[in-house]
């Protein structure tokens, strides 16, 4: 009697268990059919599929509006990161259908930096890099990069700088992003100073960029920095990390030494970058000419342009005898040498 309940109670809970996956299997594709979300028919195959069908027939798949329709859906994080995977890779591989979005669609895309996952705003930061490469979108995108700037310092997550940097790189940034970029400097200098190889590589893209503008270098070179700053110009460091950091000190160098710049006296702070790199302790002479013989010559051409640029101030270039006496930098390197 006892084995005959046992079984019974066994078949009872199979039966449920069976019943409760089958129900939840319907709810499942009930609710993708209702937001037209299948988001496995999303895999990079497939869309491959659909742009070269695309391309035989000329007719639109409806993949990219069937995915920005889902994203309307009220949809969990795991599935509102892969909707917007799925759109990114959308974007570049049916860039005719990308082209017939609208400016809602971005909107809508960028309502996702709203989300408090961190992989879902990283996804959105995606799809908006990927619709920037569609000229009629990149003034619509701009307007968003005041958000993308707060997120930058504010969010500690290199994925996620990555992104923004990459995002934010590939866009003209406005006048009216200034304000916001001072307020964001010392998170970028110190993107630049962690471990992420190609989170450092966006930020000092991003850093030589903003050192053309006049109004931002001061801010930029008095930027707190580690004491082991000029670590970044070792020649053990990555090939690509070393040309975009001596790109950075040739910008620098040749801001400051601008008459727009040199018309005013400027205080820096002890620990600041323009010490660092141009202060009377700074070692970066010795760093530069150890870089001439760096193995990469892209590298090694970078550094003598900076080499240049410290020796030669722009606004005094043409006059070769003020270059040789402005070079005792190096002039003291080579004597210590011989």
């Amino acid at each position: 009697m006892d084995f005959m309940d046992l079984s019974l109670r066994k078949g009872v809970v199979g039966l449920a268990t069976g019943m409760g996956a089958i129900y939840l299997l319907y709810k499942a594709i009930k609710a993708g059919v209702n937001c037209h979300s299948t988001i496995s028919s999303s895999s990079p195959v497939c869309i491959a599929r659909l742009a070269i069908e695309r391309e035989r027939h000329g007719k639109d798949s409806g993949e990219l509006r069937r995915l920005l329709n889902s994203l309307e859906c009220k949809q969990d994080e795991y599935s509102k990161s892969m909707i917007l995977h799925s759109i990114t890779r959308c974007v570049y591989l049916l860039e005719s259908e990308a082209c017939t979005c609208t400016f809602e669609d971005i909107c809508l895309v960028a309502s996702q930096l709203d989300d408090k996952d961190n992989n879902v705003k990283i996804q959105a930061l995606n799809a908006l890099k990927a619709f920037s490469g569609i000229r009629k979108f990149r003034l619509k995108i701009q307007e968003h990069s005041i958000k993308v700037l707060e997120l930058i310092s504010t969010v500690w997550d290199s994925e996620l700088h990555i992104a923004g940097l990459r995002l934010l790189n590939g866009l003209p940034l406005p006048d009216f992003a200034h304000p916001q970029l001072r307020r964001v400097m010392p998170a970028l200098m110190e993107i630049l100073q962690t471990d992420s190889i190609l989170a450092q590589v966006q930020a000092v893209r991003l850093l030589s960029h903003l050192a053309q503008k006049n109004d931002l270098l001061y801010d930029i070179l008095n930027c707190q920095v580690h004491g082991n700053f000029l670590n970044l110009f070792q020649s053990t460091q990555p090939g690509n990390l070393l040309f975009e950091v001596l790109v950075f000190a040739e910008r620098l160098s040749e801001g400051r030494s601008s008459p727009h710049y040199r018309a005013v006296n400027w205080q820096y702070n002890e620990q600041s970058l323009h010490e660092a790199l141009f202060g009377d302790d700074s070692r970066l002479a010795d760093r530069l000419l150890a870089l001439v013989i760096h193995p990469e010559e892209e590298v090694q051409i970078q550094a003598c342009k900076v080499i240049v640029s410290l020796q030669c101030p722009q606004d005094i270039g043409h006059r070769p005898s003020s270059c040789h006496a402005s070079s005792s930098h190096f002039q003291e390197r080579e004597d210590k040498n011989q």
